[in-house]
């Protein structure tokens, strides 16, 4: 008996073959299994995105929103005239900004000092001061903010776009993710996994402090691997593989292994010079903070540690834009430790926040200063993230407790409009003003529509439902884009 493939390729012949071709598609993509992207579905005012992820819970009020009313009550009981829930004991005293804020750009943004940097750039850049979240734990948080939804399960931002708009370079990875040097965030690999979604959509990690920052890239002489016969063993898995898939229709993990195969391939000769930032000139070199000569730094976490380790990353991020990689995720700070090494500041918002703010200020700043003389700041879309805010309220005299109430994200480029905020807090910080907030689903939605998608309509069949990167909610922000 005939199966519904072959009778139509027989009843048609070449003719059918293209109808079997654009069904099968058709049902592939509904099934989330087909390897052709849709495309833009209008025109984009973005081609790339660069994903900034402080890890653990950046300090908007210590670092982009000025709250005046704190620095008035700064020492006295906190009040917030309704019961508050917190992750530990952070009802302390009311905690004015820990450092001082000043006007930068035409735009007079504030900034605080460990921040300035960014006032360079500030006039670029749009704010959004009533983000809001759902829970104020970490991992779900995490979640949130990188996959649109709160559990696992899901596909990380960059693999929708991976999925929805498919590679500029077929010989670099669509999807790249840059961890902290020190280690993963919260969830790890689960935050850029393509869960339901092809697996070839998943992000690449590099990690720049190694020697080889792609892991397993070059075959090991040790293991009695000849460079010779390299071509010969891929040829090899290749027809074995292809075997093996022929009789699996429909496991996107074994396509995506083959096309690892052939990325890897090519990686081989492109990943080495586009990883190199060394190739730099002294100008763009000392623009980013690596002209320092060191290569060794103090135990404790310090200014200059954090500059040379942002700056790598936003560099090698140019590097890989400008060579077509589509979406890169930038990431700051690692899973919770001692001492701490994010942005979780329960206990000294001075000692942890100081030298992580420096860093990212200076290597974004760089960044967006050099995405705009490459010419890639147009069409690249920057946002900066994190999973929650801090409470302004004190916890242990010097820290701050979590937030998920309302947090700050930015956006840049790729058709935004600089020099504006939207969505205030509250006098405090603790609340949005007007008690809605922006959700993540905003923000998401805004990215794919700078893309030329709609985020409503990138959809795939999983389990029974339609999923999308936002879920069932999600409005486009009219009121930042240019």
């Amino acid at each position: 008996m005939l199966d519904r493939r072959h009778w139509l390729w027989r009843a048609g012949g070449g003719l059918g073959g293209i109808a079997l071709a654009a069904m099968l598609d058709r049902e592939g993509r509904a099934a989330g299994t087909s390897t052709k992207p849709p495309g833009p579905m209008f025109e984009p005012k973005a081609k790339r995105v660069v994903q900034f992820f402080m890890a653990g819970a950046a300090s908007h009020i210590d670092l982009f929103d000025y709250k005046p009313e704190l620095e008035k009550r700064h020492g006295q009981p906190s009040d917030f005239g309704e019961k508050v829930e917190t992750f530990q004991d952070g009802l302390g005293p009311w905690l004015k900004p820990v450092w001082k804020f000043r006007p930068y750009g035409a735009s007079g943004k504030l900034l605080s000092e460990p921040v300035a940097s960014l006032g360079r750039v500030v006039d670029k850049m749009a704010f959004i001061h009533n983000m809001t979240g759902k829970t104020g734990v970490h991992s779900q948080a995490t979640y949130l903010q990188a996959t649109g939804f709160q559990n696992p399960g899901f596909p990380g931002m960059g693999a929708w776009v991976s999925y929805g708009l498919g590679s500029l370079n077929d010989n670099l990875p669509t999807f790249v993710v840059l961890p902290d040097h020190r280690g993963y965030p919260s969830n790890g690999p689960k935050n850029w996994d393509s869960a339901f979604l092809p697996a070839n959509h998943q992000g690449v990690v590099l990690r720049l402090h190694q020697e080889q920052p792609l892991d397993n890239l070059f075959p090991d002489p040790a293991a009695g691997f000849k460079p010779g016969n390299e071509k010969a063993n891929r040829d090899l898995l290749l027809q074995l593989d292809r075997k093996h898939a022929a009789s699996r229709n429909g496991d996107s993990r074994l396509e995506a292994r083959l096309r690892a195969y052939e990325l890897a391939a090519s990686l081989q000769a492109t990943a080495p010079e586009a990883l190199d930032w060394r190739r730099e000139t002294k100008e763009v070199l000392r623009l980013y903070g690596l002209d320092h000569g060191k290569t060794t730094f103090d135990k404790e976490i310090n200014n200059l540690e954090e500059i040379d380790a942002m700056g790598r990353k936003c560099l090698v991020a140019r590097r890989l834009l400008e060579r077509g990689v589509r979406f890169v995720q930038i990431w700051s700070g690692c899973d919770n430790g001692f001492p701490r090494r994010n942005w979780d500041s329960h206990e000294d918002i001075i000692r942890d926040h100081g030298p992580l703010a420096t860093g990212m200020a200076h290597g974004i700043a760089a960044f967006l200063q050099d995405l705009e003389r490459t010419g890639l700041l147009d069409d690249t879309l920057v946002l900066w993230t994190t999973e929650f805010g801090r409470m302004p309220s004190s916890q242990g005299g010097k820290g701050r407790d979590h937030n998920p109430h309302c947090f700050t994200n930015w956006m840049a480029g790729g058709g935004i409009k600089g020099g504006v905020t939207i969505g205030p807090s509250d006098e405090f910080g603790f609340k949005p003003a007007d008690r809605k907030g922006t959700p993540v689903y905003d923000v998401h939605a805004t990215v794919l529509h700078q893309l030329g998608i709609d985020h409503t309509a990138l959809t795939v069949r999983h389990n029974g439902a339609d999923r999308r990167l936002t879920d069932v909610h999600g409005h486009v922000l009219e009121d930042l884009i240019a």
